[in-house]
């Protein structure tokens, strides 16, 4: 089951996102490469293959994977408080 991604992820991960598109990006290409390459590869082949802006669906991309990591460790957090 996917974790829950909250309004405060979205919007976290939304503004960082926009301060500076191309560089945070860029950042996430390297970010996700080391983190987990086969989802990096599956994201620029599906960019490069569609006749939409290619760098707006990888940034797409690269936000919900981050928000999806975000709302990962905050429910592993949650879990740890419920254990303590």
């Amino acid at each position: 089951m996917l974790p829950i991604i909250t309004e405060e992820i979205r919007e976290n991960i939304v503004n960082e996102a926009l301060q500076d598109v191309n560089s945070w990006r860029k950042q996430m290409i390297h970010y996700i490469k080391e983190e987990n390459p086969e989802v990096n590869s599956a994201i620029i082949e599906a960019a490069n293959s569609t006749e939409l802006d290619p760098k707006g669906i990888a940034l797409g991309a690269y936000m919900t994977y981050k928000m999806l990591e975000l709302a990962r460790d905050q429910e592993g957090a949650s879990l740890e408080e419920l254990f303590e």
